[in-house]
């Protein structure tokens, strides 16, 4: 008998798969879908609202036990209007006057007063009590002229300001005057 040929017979390769690759990012898939739901939950401000327990004549500022020396209220208006005064509009601590946006205007304002109410403040012993200013925009009020006077506040530095969408009839007629 010839000798046949003889079949070579293939080397069994193994069976085994390395999964490190995979593990390694499924923990890191892991890693990211953990971080992406902890950065997408919805953070929010919290707002101190006084009660609502006032007279119809009389400011909620008052019965909160807020110095009116501090207030400083701002009326916003149509046509880039506004009318600031300070302290309590039945008594305020200077007449209503009309303003302009920029560095010559309610920036000025604001920065001027901002630093009388620090002084005032740090001379009766409350350095911390900074100005509280009342932001009243008008229903012909554009959202541009209520984003800038928030502009104003962070370049001012108040930390302390609230929007407040009701006018007193006085408001009303200062407005109207103007």
């Amino acid at each position: 008998m010839k000798n046949l040929p003889q079949r070579v017979r293939s080397k069994k390769l193994s069976s085994r798969v390395d999964l490190t690759a995979m593990v390694s990012v499924s923990f890191l898939l892991i890693i990211f879908f953990m971080l992406v739901g902890e950065l997408s939950k919805p953070r929010v401000l919290d707002l101190s609202i006084p009660e609502r327990h006032c007279d119809e004549e009389f400011s909620c500022v008052i019965t909160c036990g807020v110095n009116p020396q501090r207030i400083i209220t701002v009326l916003l208006d149509d046509n880039n209007k506004i009318i600031t005064y300070s302290g309590l509009l039945f008594n305020p601590l200077e007449n209503p006057k009309k303003v302009s946006y920029g560095n010559n205007g309610i920036r000025k304002i604001l920065l001027e007063k901002s630093n009388t109410i620090r002084e005032y403040s740090a001379a009766i012993g409350k350095p911390k009590y900074g100005p509280i200013v009342i932001i009243k925009p008008s229903k012909k009020c554009n959202f541009k002229n209520l984003v800038d006077i928030l502009d104003e506040m962070a370049i001012a530095k108040i930390e302390t300001y609230a929007i407040v969408n009701e006018y007193s009839p006085e408001e009303s007629k200062l407005l109207a005057s103007n």
